[in-house]
């Protein structure tokens, strides 16, 4: 007589599997999970259509998860798990400039925390390391006392919503296309990029080699290496890497990874460098806001077109979702 499970107990069974599983077979196993899941669907008198449901990552409506959403959890497991990414997924070898100008520089260094979006997605994970003791959400404002204040949280990785929108509702159609990542970091914009789109070339340059051995081995273990490359270098002296870009991506990449004055010297290389007519700037803050903190005048005008992008946020129920999507910001190179 066949053992009935309930579903706690069918997830369980199922993830024990998939802990069994060699990453590169993923793909497949997914692909025929999927068909079997279809034709027991059409086969108990379902219609074939797929059922929408509300996504974990706030609210997003969207067809049951998809192998790439699963792949891009499996990686996010995947880093968790490493023993020297610590919570904040600051490596030892990174250093860390707190911001003289824009939003975080009038607060305290010690009440800003970094806490990586694409790694901890949700509150209830960051709700899970304040329960382990791994990370607090308060600081106390008079040591000894009940006087306490929220901590400042900031990502140094876009989230896994934010990185959907980017490449499945913002960008058009990357076939054939070059995606360049600029601070690439732990790599989850090149796996979206990788499973989100289908650019034939995508590269992260990353300055830090101890950050590039992690997107190197995530690479070699997902089987990603025939669409993704990473560069080791600072950004700099890759001008001909960005000259071939189709789309460049910068997510909060040089606020919180250098003094103002390099920051300046860098966003006149990238005017210099990138001019390629028709391809895309994706950014985070906006380069208005960028500028702004610095004090740079770089002709914004001249070089790039704002593309609006707030009416795609309305494929999402939730404003805090919807909120999240309007950080990103899409220009045109002219």
């Amino acid at each position: 007589m066949a053992v009935h499970l309930d579903v706690k107990q069918a997830v369980d069974e199922f993830e024990t599997l998939l802990s069994r599983l060699h990453a590169r077979n993923l793909p497949e196993f997914f692909e025929l999970v999927e068909e079997r899941i279809s034709r027991e669907r059409n086969g108990s008198g379902g219609d074939g259509v797929p059922v929408v449901v509300k996504g974990a990552e706030a609210g997003v409506e969207t067809e049951e998860a998809s192998n790439s959403d699963i792949m891009m959890h499996s990686i996010a497991e995947d880093l968790r798990s490493m023993p020297y990414i610590p919570p904040d997924a600051v490596v030892k070898s990174e250093r860390l400039f707190h911001p003289t100008s824009g939003e975080f520089a009038a607060l305290d260094p010690v009440t800003v925390v970094s806490v990586d979006k694409f790694l901890y997605e949700d509150d209830e994970a960051i709700d899970e390391m304040c329960d382990e003791g791994m990370l607090s959400r308060n600081y106390c404002m008079d040591c000894g006392s009940h006087h306490t204040a929220p901590l400042n949280f900031v990502s140094h990785s876009a989230s896994l919503l934010q990185l959907k929108f980017m490449f499945q509702k913002a960008l058009p159609d990357l076939a054939g296309k070059t995606v360049v990542d600029i601070g690439s970091r732990l790599g989850p914009v090149l796996y979206a990029a990788y499973f989100y789109s289908s650019a034939s070339r995508i590269v992260g340059i990353e300055i830090n080699a101890e950050l590039c051995a992690i997107q190197e081995h995530i690479i070699r273990k997902f089987a990603l290496k025939n669409r993704i490359q990473i560069v080791t270098a600072d950004v700099c002296t890759k001008a001909s890497v960005l000259e071939e870009a189709d789309v460049v991506i910068m997510n909060n990449v040089f606020e919180f990874f250098a003094p103002a004055g390099e920051q300046i010297s860098i966003w006149k290389f990238l005017r210099r460098t990138l001019k390629k007519k028709d391809s895309y700037l994706v950014t985070v803050p906006s380069l208005e806001k960028s500028m702004e903190a610095l004090q740079l005048s770089l002709d914004l005008p001249s070089w790039v077109k704002h593309l609006p992008l707030d009416h795609l946020s309305m494929w999402m129920q939730e404003e805090e979702a919807r909120e999240e999507v309007r950080l990103i910001n899409l220009y045109q190179i002219l």
